[in-house]
C-alpha cells in the first residue's frame, strides 16, 4: 500500500489559523513599531525640516553636509520633493519650500481647534485697540506664530502665520520661557539663541535674562522694549490650559514712537490679560490642547 505523503494528509490540508502576532491588513499599524518606518520618507521629512526663516533655501551639497547623508541619496530625495511640488529649484541652484509645503503647513495651523477658539477674541482685541495682535507658542528656543492680525501702520519684519522669532527677544517668548523649569530652560536656550540681528535693548545671554524671567513669572505678563528691533514694543499675557499650565501667549505689538512703556502698561496690558483670561476660559470649557 503506497505511503501517504505529507501534502495529502488531512492535517496539512486544513486551514491554518493566523497567530495573534501575524500581520493583517485589517490590523491597525503602530507608529512605534520599527517595521512600519519608511526610511526614504523619513529622510525626506528630515530634509524638509531644515528649511526655516534662518535657512529659507539650501544647496544639495549643504543638505548632504548637514544631514550626514550621502550626496546621491540627498539628490534623489530633493529631486523627488521637487517633482511633487514640495521644493522649488531656484536659478541660483538652491532649493526652497514649494507651494505644496506652504499649503500643508497652513492647513495644519488652521485646523487647530485652539486657533479657531482664540481667533474671535483676538479680533476683538485688535479692533478695540487698533494695534497688531499675535498668538504664539514656544518651539525650541523660538516662538511660532499661530495667529497674526496686523495693524497696517506697524513697520516690522515680514512676520506671518508660521513665522518664528527668537524667544529671548520677544514678549511672548520671554513670557513662555519664564514658565519653564530650570533644566528645560537651559536645554533650550544657548548662546546661539541670542541673535545678533536684534534691537538696542536686547539681552545678550541667559545669565542676563534670568532676573527678568523671574519677574515675569511673578507678575504674570511680559514686555519687549525695542529688544526685537528698533522702534518696536509689545506686551504679552499667558493663555493657560485646564490644568493651569501656560500653553501660549498673546501680545499687542506697537510703535515705540506712539506708545511709552508706562502707557502700554496702563492701557494695553489690562486688555491683553483680559483677552488671555477669556481664551483660557474657553479652553477650559472645551478641553482643547494647543499642539
Amino acid at each position: 500500500m503506497p505511503r501517504r505523503t505529507a501534502s495529502s494528509s488531512p492535517a496539512a490540508l486544513a486551514p491554518v489559523e493566523p497567530s495573534a502576532d501575524a500581520e493583517s491588513p485589517d490590523r491597525p499599524e503602530s507608529p512605534e513599531r520599527p517595521g512600519y518606518r519608511v526610511e526614504a520618507l523619513a529622510k525626506g521629512l528630515r530634509i524638509l525640516s531644515l528649511f526655516d526663516e534662518q535657512h529659507p533655501s539650501w544647496r544639495v551639497s549643504d543638505l548632504a553636509t548637514v544631514t550626514g547623508l550621502p550626496m546621491p541619496t540627498v539628490y534623489r530625495v530633493v529631486m523627488t520633493l521637487a517633482s511633487e511640488g514640495y521644493l522649488d529649484h531656484l536659478p541660483t541652484g538652491d532649493y526652497r519650500p514649494g507651494v505644496r509645503t506652504l499649503t500643508l503647513g497652513t492647513a495644519a495651523l488652521r485646523s487647530l481647534d485652539f486657533v479657531s477658539i482664540a481667533t474671535p477674541k483676538l479680533r476683538d482685541l485688535g479692533q478695540r485697540t487698533g494695534e497688531t495682535v499675535n498668538l504664539a507658542v514656544l518651539n525650541g528656543d523660538r516662538v511660532l506664530y499661530l495667529v497674526r492680525l496686523r495693524n497696517s501702520d506697524l513697520v516690522t519684519a515680514n512676520i506671518q502665520v508660521g513665522s518664528t522669532l527668537p524667544a529671548v527677544h520677544t514678549s511672548i517668548g520671554k513670557l513662555l520661557l519664564a514658565h519653564l523649569d530650570g533644566p528645560d530652560l537651559e536645554a533650550r536656550i544657548t548662546d546661539a539663541s541670542f541673535s545678533a540681528n536684534s534691537g538696542p535693548n536686547a539681552k545678550v545671554s541667559l545669565a542676563e535674562l534670568r532676573a527678568e524671567l523671574a519677574v515675569i513669572r511673578d507678575q504674570g505678563w511680559a514686555m519687549q522694549d525695542e529688544e526685537l528691533a528698533y522702534g518696536l514694543r509689545s506686551v504679552a499675557g499667558p493663555v493657560t490650559g485646564p490644568d493651569g499650565h501656560v500653553l501660549a501667549g498673546v501680545n499687542l505689538a506697537v510703535q515705540a514712537r506712539d506708545w511709552s512703556t508706562q502707557r502700554m502698561i496702563r492701557e494695553l496690558k489690562p486688555a491683553v490679560l483680559a483677552t488671555c483670561a477669556e481664551i483660557s476660559g474657553l479652553l477650559s470649557d472645551t478641553n482643547v490642547g494647543v499642539l
